[in-house]
């Protein structure tokens, strides 16, 4: 494992970005981003949304920008494909049938990922009903902001397995406000 240091302590560096306080340009960089990022589906486009971590003030994250992108079309064009390359974007594995993703890094940094759901797909629901959740309920917030940075300092493994990890903390969540998975 990697070691490197978080506020002076020793720490791993497997994740995609540390860990930070949240920062009130987040939904700048989201706007920026989406303006950029929405000419590229053009008619295809149904909806975009802010959503992971960074959506959520008072919300420590990873300083990433998530945008879900909702297409009328579950086939993600070569076009699509070539135009996000051009804005730095590398095609990252299906989420799911439906579910494509995309990433950006810069300096080895992530900075941003982009979803791209097929309308209808239950990835939509989840992330926008989570992200409501924490945008509505402190408790949950904070709660969700403790475990990640404790998955943070105790990940040994990289980013699948402080997502694994965050995994049931989330579910009991969608669970609660009547998404089940």
């Amino acid at each position: 494992m990697a070691i490197g240091f978080f506020q002076g302590h020793p720490c791993p560096v497997a994740l995609t970005s540390t860990i930070t306080t949240y920062d009130p340009f987040w939904p700048d960089a989201y706007a920026a981003a989406m303006r950029q990022l929405a000419p590229i589906f053009s008619a295809s486009l149904a909806e975009m949304h802010h959503v992971g971590s960074t959506a959520v003030p008072m919300l420590a994250a990873k300083p990433e920008i998530d945008i879900l992108t909702i297409v009328r079309t579950a086939e993600v064009s070569d076009e699509w494909h070539d135009r996000l390359a051009a804005l730095g974007f590398r095609r990252g594995s299906d989420l799911s049938p439906g579910h494509a993703f995309f990433k950006r890094d810069v300096e080895g940094v992530r900075t941003h990922k982009v979803h791209i759901c097929v309308a209808d797909h239950p990835s939509i629901i989840e992330m926008l009903g989570f992200r409501d959740r924490l945008r509505a309920s402190e408790k949950d917030r904070i709660a969700y902001e403790a475990l990640k940075r404790q998955l943070e300092q105790e990940n040994e493994g990289g980013i699948a397995e402080y997502l694994a990890r965050k995994r049931p903390f989330i579910t009991a969540v969608l669970k609660e406000i009547g998404i089940d998975r």
